[in-house]
């Protein structure tokens, strides 16, 4: 008895790769195209066609694979953005409640790390108050006077008691504090020569970057403009 279907094969049932039937078309131009591009300049108007000619093939081959590339990754491109859509409501909540929160917060928080800071301040200026009496009882002390001794001892042992709550005092900072760094532009003028001095490299990247932007629509000073063909 004839079986009427064919062994299954592995691999018989997997479509064809895109980006291979689309570059099939173009096998002869690409292999053509590569024979020429081996840095060697056009010289005359019949290779300057051939060349023409490829380019234009090599840049349907391009296009193609851009259609191709976009319609395989519409799909998946569709369910980012509807995941990110999902998710993205319920992030937007939690910040915002996060951001009152720290509102709320703020006020208070200040005022206290205020007073730590000046707490932390005051014990380090005992601790520098405390070393200056021990060095100085330790300067005077009689080495053969007992109780001198001790004083100086006890003067030693408060310079290191200062010091532990010193420590402490700069450990016991408030959470969910940051140090920022704001600024403010007093004199646009001042502080454009100073770039100007200072760092040369910032300056000639904005001119760069403006006249970049803006060559084709405005004449200024030290700005040269024109046009000339170019392939493309």
């Amino acid at each position: 008895m004839t079986d009427e279907n064919p062994r299954a094969v592995i691999g018989a049932n997997r479509p064809p790769d895109p980006i291979d039937a689309i570059s099939a078309a173009y096998d002869a131009d690409r292999e053509e195209a590569e024979s020429w591009t081996d840095g060697q300049k056009v010289e005359t108007e019949a290779q300057m066609k051939a060349v023409d000619a490829l380019r234009g093939s090599m840049r349907q081959w391009r296009l193609e694979l851009e259609r191709g590339q976009k319609s395989a990754t519409a799909p998946l491109h569709d369910i980012y953005k509807t995941e990110l859509a999902r998710w993205t409501p319920t992030i937007k909540d939690a910040k915002r409640i996060e951001g009152c929160l720290v509102s709320i917060a703020d006020v208070f928080k200040r005022k206290l790390a205020a007073e730590k800071a000046a707490a932390e301040k005051t014990a380090w200026d005992s601790v520098n108050k405390a070393r200056r009496e021990a060095e100085d009882a330790a300067r005077v002390a009689d080495a053969g006077n007992l109780d001198a001794q001790r004083a100086v001892e006890a003067a030693r042992q408060a310079s290191i008691d200062a010091e532990v709550i010193a420590q402490a005092a700069k450990r016991d900072q408030v959470k969910g504090m940051r140090t920022v760094t704001r600024y403010q532009i007093e004199d646009y003028k001042a502080l454009l020569n100073w770039i100007a001095r200072n760092d040369r490299d910032a300056v000639t990247a904005f001119v760069e970057g403006w006249a970049q932007k803006n060559h084709k629509t405005v004449k200024a000073d030290g700005l040269k403009t024109w046009t000339q063909k170019e392939s493309f």
